[in-house]
């Protein structure tokens, strides 16, 4: 079993209405962590399963996350204030394998960009970021400071490229040279980035998100097909991911 933390917070922000973004204090999590893995996080008041979030950032001594509100439990998790103290499990999963490129592609949809953040600074990537509309675009200046190139495309055209920003990836990676596409964001967008890919024969990571019950493999809640080597099979994407090469998955439903 993972052990817990009680983790305090040290920075809150709520850079879009409806993210919030922390950091707390937690060197005994920073320490192991990698790019890609995430936390298990016990959000208060009645709600009983913890929620898993992506770790966007890390240091010597503190971790970064940045998670939307969507129901009760992010509710009451978006509440707390700087000074408390949060329940942390982690960090959980196995996270994106960093080649020794100078050639790597990433691609982040919506909220899918927040686990890439750590790993664009590793890697000094050309990155691409797609939202739906002006008003959720998010971390493109942190992104700019840290990264070989970033182009930011949205849904309906209101900023940036217009369009679905997968495939202003793949206009990119036909015009030169790219040895490895890491990918965070929406299943559809996921589906694109794996066509991509394996038609060119590029290797690909692809985080993925699933709903998530225990967040170290024993209740099969977030399990997702597989189909390696030519037998099909399930992973469980909170212990065996959430980082996958893709072609390990499926990416059905």
């Amino acid at each position: 079993m993972k052990k817990t933390y009680n983790c305090k917070l040290i920075k809150k922000s709520e850079p879009i209405k409806g993210i919030f973004d922390f950091t707390i204090d937690a060197p005994e999590i920073a320490k192991s962590a990698q790019c890609g893995q995430f936390l298990h996080i016990q959000c208060g008041g009645d709600v009983f399963l913890r929620r898993p979030i992506s770790i966007c950032d890390f240091d010597e001594s503190t971790v970064r996350f940045i998670f939307e509100v969507k129901g009760r439990g992010t509710k009451l998790l978006s509440e707390f204030n700087i000074g408390d103290f949060i329940n942390i499990m982690g960090p959980l999963g196995h996270g994106f394998e960093i080649l020794p490129t100078e050639n790597s592609v990433i691609i982040g949809g919506g909220i899918g960009v927040f686990p890439l953040y750590s790993l664009a600074k590793k890697t000094h990537s050309d990155v691409f970021l797609g939202f739906r509309t002006a008003d959720r675009v998010i971390m493109e200046d942190e992104f700019k400071a840290v990264s070989k190139s970033v182009t930011v495309g949205t849904d309906d055209g209101s900023y940036g490229y217009n369009g679905y920003i997968a495939n202003k990836a793949a206009e990119f990676i036909d015009s030169g040279m790219t040895d490895m596409i890491y990918a965070c964001g929406p299943l559809p967008m996921l589906r694109a980035v794996k066509k991509i890919a394996e038609d060119r024969h590029i290797p690909c990571q692809i985080s993925m998100e699933q709903r998530m019950g225990c967040g170290i493999g024993a209740c099969l809640v977030c399990t997702c097909q597989t189909n390696k080597d030519g037998m099909d099979g399930q992973v469980r994407v909170c212990k065996d991911g959430p980082v996958f090469y893709s072609t390990e998955v499926t990416l059905n439903g």
